[in-house]
């Protein structure tokens, strides 16, 4: 007799450095486990397009070829940045895994190491994001704020050559590419609430893939997961997609998932806010709550707004 020769688990990654972290992170915790692993890299739209990101095109840019492989068959699990994936669910997809949440702060990297409370009126910060443009615009009308693309190290870069004088970039990929060093102020989320999702990783497998469900749903953390589900149920609720000005952020305190809301309109003026606890296992019926709250406070008309320009 002969042995079945042992499956080999494909991970669809981009090839960014910060892709790539995340994607060896899995690689590693399924070969300690015992499994055969390969990496299937690829090119996402979003790769490639270095455009401002706008418009409804723009809803899973760097998601939906990596999908793509996985329902071909061409690899059989999707790793991607939670924050970089729509809300609605994909047909023959399953998010099986949330693996250990890393921080989910925005950071504030500048020349000069100022502070955003001490950068000068009309300084230049740059964001890829209407979220954290929105709230920067509240926190600080008085600056310049610019669109900017890249991976983290083209936006360093950019800082660097004196094209900006800030930038913002997510805590946890400053963490996870040992760059933490160049965070000038960690932004809490009092002041700049991140995006669903953010700070985790999203694991995707086609639904009906056993083996992989198997292997794949051990890396899953239950906390993150009832706290990035709240999150993305509210987005969700909201109609919001990847280009919404709004912020969400769920944890679990003493048991209890806790979860902020804010929404604000691009020129910072606007800013509706709700927060909720609930236990951990009513994560969707509490983000549908607040969800309502923030509708009835008018928060259709600053997401739709968006969707115009």
């Amino acid at each position: 007799m002969t042995s079945e020769t042992p499956r080999t688990i494909r991970l669809a990654t981009r090839q960014s450095p910060l892709a790539l972290w995340q994607a060896n992170w899995v690689s590693d915790r399924l070969t300690e486990a015992g499994h055969q692993v390969e990496l299937i890299l690829l090119t996402t739209r979003g790769d490639v397009d270095q455009r401002p990101i706008d418009g409804a095109s723009a809803v899973g840019m760097f998601t939906k070829g990596i999908q793509r492989s996985v329902l071909a068959e061409e690899s059989d699990v999707a790793i991607h940045s939670l924050k970089d994936l729509p809300t609605a669910p994909t047909p023959g997809l399953t998010l099986i895994a949330t693996p250990p949440r890393a921080p989910v702060r925005d950071c504030l990297i500048s020349r000069g190491d100022k502070k955003l409370d001490e950068l000068a009126a009309g300084a230049i910060v740059g964001t890829g994001s209407r979220r954290r443009e929105a709230q920067l615009r509240h926190l600080r009308p008085d600056l310049e704020v610019r669109s900017i693309r890249g991976n983290v190290e083209t936006r360093l870069e950019k800082l660097d050559s004196g094209e900006y004088d800030a930038i913002i970039l997510a805590e946890a990929g400053l963490q996870r590419l040992e760059m933490h060093t160049r965070i000038t102020e960690a932004l809490p989320p009092e002041k700049m609430l991140p995006a669903p999702g953010q700070g985790s990783l999203g694991i995707e497998i086609r639904t009906d893939d056993g083996f992989c469900c198997t292997a794949l749903s051990a890396l899953n953390d239950p906390d993150t997961h009832a706290s990035v589900t709240a999150e993305r149920t509210l987005m969700l609720t909201l109609e919001g997609g990847c280009l919404a000005p709004i912020g969400t952020y769920g944890r679990i305190v003493s048991g209890q998932l806790h979860l902020d809301a804010v929404v604000v309109s691009r020129d910072g003026k606007q800013r509706l806010y709700t927060h909720g606890v609930a236990p951990p296992e009513e994560a969707m019926t509490l983000a549908r709550q607040l969800a309502e709250e923030l509708l009835q406070q008018g928060a259709a008309a600053i997401i739709q707004e968006q969707r115009d320009e």
